[in-house]
């Protein structure tokens, strides 16, 4: 009997581990391969080293080691945080009609975490589109978005000219929804090393361009300039670094957006309001911080002071609202955040998912987060 159920365990941890292989070295989700011979026309990039790209900041490194993992996994385990909501976050509809009525103003429709709708300059663009339930290469691997629904459907959406992408972790490029947009999309604008994915992923070479920091490139009357970030790449453990991270600034005749991406504090922030004066709004990485992962997010506050370095009239707090990636309170960035721009003079707004934001009649939050 025992040697019957020693063989059952056995045969089901071949067979999982055998499809874990399996998955992992045969799944579309991983994107490309990055094999030293496609990463050979970065070698100019001062972020690139002849093998991974690297940030600004020379951090030590940290290896991992069992202690620190058995820290983390008692942080997870004993943390009394809410880290999900009690029920679904309402998601408020926007009408396919609404996006195709011509605007003068900037119009931004939220979709939660990162992901962004922007009519900017008559054009319509996408930021970091992750559209799906689950932040993970697999539906196992990390937990659901906090609402089924989304504002508005893939299938809805008008023709997007731009779709810019920060980085290429999961929860900012989503396979699914680059192959279910494609058809919908003008190009796309991405960082070095980013592109292969795409084109892993049926995107044409001639549809995507790479950019450096501090690159620009034009479409139509808007520029979009890949912007330094305190971050990290990769969607397997042998890929991590091999393609480069970063946020953007979009500005045309009128105006200055600036999206950052995930990010650490810097000094990139001031950088870039020395760079490009005054910016109309800033989208800031404030959410799933931690104090294991200080240099790669921020803290609210963090977010806040960033807002003021780059010299945003106002700012929006983003990362958060979508999935539960950290140890903190779903709703603890927009509390922290309101109360540090209150604090230090900023302006802030934190719009519900799916309400439509126009830069030039921005509300005062709601509070639509809490709950009571």
């Amino acid at each position: 009997m025992i040697k019957k159920i020693t063989l059952t365990i056995v045969t089901l941890l071949f067979l999982l581990s055998l499809g874990a292989y399996l998955f992992y070295h045969t799944s579309d989700q991983f994107g490309a391969d990055l094999d030293p011979a496609s990463l050979k026309p970065y070698q100019d990039s001062e972020q690139f080293n002849g093998t991974l790209f690297s940030n600004t900041i020379a951090w030590p490194s940290r290896k991992r080691s069992f202690s620190r993992t058995m820290g983390w996994l008692q942080e997870v385990l004993f943390s009394d945080a809410q880290m999900r909501p009690d029920k679904p976050v309402e998601i408020l509809p926007v009408t396919p009609k609404t996006l195709l009525e011509p605007t003068k103003d900037t119009r931004i429709v939220w979709f939660g975490h990162s992901t962004f709708f922007m009519q900017v300059g008559q054009m319509n663009l996408l930021f970091d589109p992750m559209l799906t339930s689950t932040p993970a290469p697999h539906p196992m691997l990390a937990g659901s978005r906090y609402s089924e629904k989304l504002p508005i459907s893939i299938e809805d959406l008008p023709k997007i000219d731009a779709v810019l992408v920060s980085h290429d972790h999961y929860d900012h490029l989503d396979m699914v929804s680059i192959k279910q947009l494609a058809t919908k999309v003008g190009h796309f604008y991405v960082p070095l090393g980013l592109g292969l994915h795409l084109q892993q992923w049926g995107i044409a070479t001639e549809r995507i361009t790479e950019l450096d920091w501090w690159q620009t490139a034009q479409l139509g009357a808007s520029e979009f300039t890949l912007t330094p970030a305190e971050h990290f790449s990769g969607r397997r453990f042998d890929t991590r670094n091999k393609t480069l991270w970063g946020g953007w600034v979009v500005e045309n005749q009128s105006q200055r957006i600036f999206f950052s991406g995930d990010s650490g504090y810097g000094p990139h922030f001031k950088e870039i309001g020395r760079r490009f004066g005054e910016i109309d709004i800033a989208f800031l990485d404030t959410g799933q911080y931690n104090r294991r992962w200080a240099r790669v997010h921020m803290t609210p506050e963090q977010g806040v002071q960033a807002a003021i370095d780059a010299k945003a009239k106002v700012m929006m707090p983003m990362h958060w609202g979508a999935f539960t990636l950290s140890l903190h309170d779903w709703n603890e960035p927009p509390e922290r955040a309101l109360a540090e721009a209150k604090r230090l003079g900023q302006a802030i707004v934190v719009p519900q998912i799916g309400e439509m934001l126009q830069l030039n009649q921005l509300k005062q939050p709601s509070g639509w987060w809490r709950d009571d």
